[in-house]
């Protein structure tokens, strides 16, 4: 019999690959008026052991001045989600849920200069392209004067990680005829995002009998 467990916690090592295979997320800081966000594509690195996550606003984001070297930002990375009615369930009287999968990243911001923009541009644009099935578009192939003119345009700040917190709520605690039903329901919807929660649940328990490949 399979052994229920809580929706848990995604360790840190599949929390930062999860954020890094994403690339894009909401990041956060407040200032007096309240809460700030902006929603940015970012570049996950390693960097003298420190996690860094590097992203870029336009010069004008209210954002910017809040990098400050003392004041901590967080990146919300949310992956696939799914709405669970109740009678998808194999079993009776279950509650209407949401399947998701998230990361948050937090830590304090800094400012870089703007000799870095370029830098941070390729690197980017290296990570983005390469996701891609094509050969890769780059900076170097943009009008010179165009480009210079756009990299003035932005700030980058480095967000040096120091609390990784991710969780995965994909039924671990339901029964597995519960599991197999679900991940059927969510396997057969034309939304792509559902479809990869069902392999993902098929992925936690792969000894089950599934009615999808």
């Amino acid at each position: 019999m399979h052994v229920l467990r809580p929706q848990f916690r995604i360790e840190e090592r599949h929390a930062l690959e999860f954020a890094r295979q994403c690339g894009f997320g909401m990041i956060v800081a407040a200032d007096e008026r309240g809460p700030r966000a902006s929603h940015v594509p970012f570049v996950l690195d390693q960097r003298d052991g420190r996690t860094i996550v590097q992203i870029h606003f336009t010069a004008k984001n209210p954002l910017v001045p809040l990098a400050d070297g003392t004041r901590r930002f967080l990146l919300i990375v949310a992956g696939d989600d799914a709405y669970i009615s109740n009678d998808w369930y194999s079993s009776r009287d279950n509650v209407s849920t949401w399947l998701y999968e998230a990361v948050h990243l937090s830590g304090v911001a800094h400012l870089r200069e703007l000799d870095e923009n370029r830098g941070h541009g390729d690197a980017l644009l290296a990570v983005s392209e390469g996701r891609l099935a094509k050969q890769p578009w780059d900076l170097a192939q943009m009008e010179p004067g165009k480009r210079e003119s756009m990299l003035a345009a932005i700030r980058v700040v480095d967000l040096v990680v120091d609390q990784v917190e991710g969780q995965a709520k994909l039924n671990q605690h339901k029964s597995d005829a519960d599991h197999i039903a679900v991940a059927g329901r969510l396997a057969q919807s034309e939304e792509s995002g559902h479809r990869r929660l069902a392999r993902k649940m098929q992925a936690l328990r792969p000894e089950l009998g599934y009615d999808f490949s």
